[in-house]
């Protein structure tokens, strides 16, 4: 099978927040635990160079990008190649260096995770995060690209959505329309970790998840909020994506790209170089099909195990992990 023309990497393994979002510290990357989690950059370039086709690169992963020391390095090799390249972040690392870099390093676009449209929110679920500190590192991105004359890099914004935050998604409409984002991803939290083999550690997650997820929430007061952000969004002229909040079942028959398309258009390498079926699975210790930094990009991606994961996804009893899994039931 060809190899794909979209693929995420994930440059930092660890992060500088602790969000609720992440109620426990169960990913043991960096500091205190060991040395920084951080992706080398051979094994990054290595990768770019493997994907002939490769036209499009989201940089992402469980930490924040920006920590990494070569991030805009990885960032200029990429656009050097001619490939599309986009990112998340929390924004709380920006500086003027950085913001400039971001223009100057041909960034295409800057997801920016934002989960309130009030401090109060925003820094109980970002635990030691500032979100003035956010706002003003916002308003810096606007200020580079003004003095460059560049539209890059595009910003949108990702919001993933609670019951805790829901009341204040119509203001956060009305705070991306005053920031320039052109677009406003909204989406639920994107796994229940619901899989029989989840690691211990991964439970409280699991409990936060269930305290928190709107597919549990009376549909009255979520269809109040997001009529009234629609509303906002349609007065603004601002893109607003607002996700399912009912399962999607899958007839039988139904193939395997129709369920989640995700093994077959792209792939998604954790700091370390493990391949990992998609960005949802998190952490290559629920699943991995090995190292990019151990076999070619070609023998991983049509290899036995892949391939395997494939058909069972294609099938009425899909893997373990995918069935527990938002993307998978249409509700991301």
């Amino acid at each position: 099978m060809q190899l794909p023309e979209y693929i995420q990497i994930e440059p930092v393994g660890q992060c500088n927040l602790r969000c609720q979002m992440c109620s426990i510290q169960f990913r043991q990357d960096g500091p205190p635990y060991g040395p920084p989690a951080f992706m080398d950059l051979d094994t990054f370039t290595s990768i770019i160079d493997q994907f002939p086709q490769l036209k499009e690169i989201h940089l992402q992963g469980l930490g924040e990008p920006m920590m990494h020391p070569r991030f805009f390095d990885m960032v200029e090799y990429a656009t050097g190649r001619g490939v599309q390249v986009s990112t998340n972040s929390n924004l709380t690392l920006l500086n003027d260096r950085r913001a400039d870099r971001c223009i100057i390093s041909g960034l295409h676009s800057l997801h920016i995770s934002l989960d309130a449209a009030t401090a109060e929110t925003y820094e109980r679920i970002r635990v030691r995060a500032h979100f003035d500190r956010v706002v003003n590192n916002i308003e810096r991105i606007l200020a580079a690209r003004q003095r460059a004359g560049s539209a890059q890099p595009h910003l949108r914004m990702v919001m993933v959505i609670m019951r805790q935050n829901l009341p204040e998604l119509p203001a956060i409409v009305r705070f991306a329309a005053q920031y320039e984002m052109e677009s406003i991803f909204v989406q639920h939290l994107c796994h229940d970790f619901g899989e029989s083999s989840l690691p211990a550690n991964y439970l409280p997650m699991r409990d936060f998840v269930q305290e928190q997820t709107l597919l549990e929430e009376e549909p009255q007061r979520i269809e109040r909020y997001f009529g009234e952000a629609r509303e906002v969004a349609r007065q603004l002229n601002i893109d607003l994506r607002l996700p399912r909040t009912r399962l999607r079942m899958h007839p039988p028959g139904t193939p395997g790209p129709q369920r989640c398309d995700w093994p077959w258009t792209g792939a998604y390498f954790s700091y370390q170089g493990y391949s990992m079926p998609c960005c949802m699975v998190s952490t290559p210790d629920r699943i991995n099909f090995g190292k990019i930094t151990e076999q070619s990009a070609d023998t991983l991606w049509n290899s036995a195990p892949y391939q395997q994961f494939r058909d069972q996804l294609s099938s009425e009893e899909p893997p373990e992990v995918c069935r527990s899994c938002s993307l998978y039931h249409g509700t991301f």
